[in-house]
């Protein structure tokens, strides 16, 4: 097991952001940016990823640290930051109840028609026409190819 792995299991145990992220980062002063912390999360077969190193994963736990229980002079309970970041977070169900914006935004509500079935008498019948008693012998599609060699006759 490798740091990113350990980054990334820590980043999904915590439900962390990348922007979260930044800022844990930042408490320690370590500065990295969005672009580099998304090419730690990539997959190892991935053009852009790069390898966790040690000062990043050590500065990270640091700040994480310091994101929970707060520095000697002002000290947190680790709970109840944990339950604060929980609250604040909206689940998907409410936001898509929410959510009663027309999906296609460039028409207006007024210049809409409203939707008329069509009547089954307008429907033309399937197929040519009217069926024949004659039976007709299929033409084999092969026949219709002509096949050459490569070779031009003159």
């Amino acid at each position: 097991m490798n740091n990113n792995d350990v980054f990334k299991k820590l980043r999904v145990a915590l439900q962390l952001r990348d922007d979260q992220i930044i800022e844990i980062l930042n408490l320690v002063n370590f500065r990295v940016s969005k672009g580099e912390l998304g090419n730690v999360f990539r997959s190892d077969d991935h053009p852009n990823f790069m390898e966790c190193g040690d000062q990043l994963l050590r500065n990270f736990l640091n700040g994480l640290v310091i994101y929970l229980r707060g520095t000697k002079e002002d000290p947190k309970q680790p709970m109840e930051v944990l339950n604060a970041v929980k609250a604040t977070k909206v689940p998907l169900k409410e936001v898509y109840k929410k959510d009663t914006s027309p999906k296609n935004t460039n028409t207006k509500e007024g210049n809409k028609k409203p939707f008329k079935a069509k009547t089954t008498e307008a429907k033309k019948p399937f197929g040519k026409g009217k069926p024949t008693d004659k039976k007709v012998k299929p033409e084999n599609p092969v026949e219709r190819f002509k096949f050459n060699s490569g070779k031009n006759k003159k």
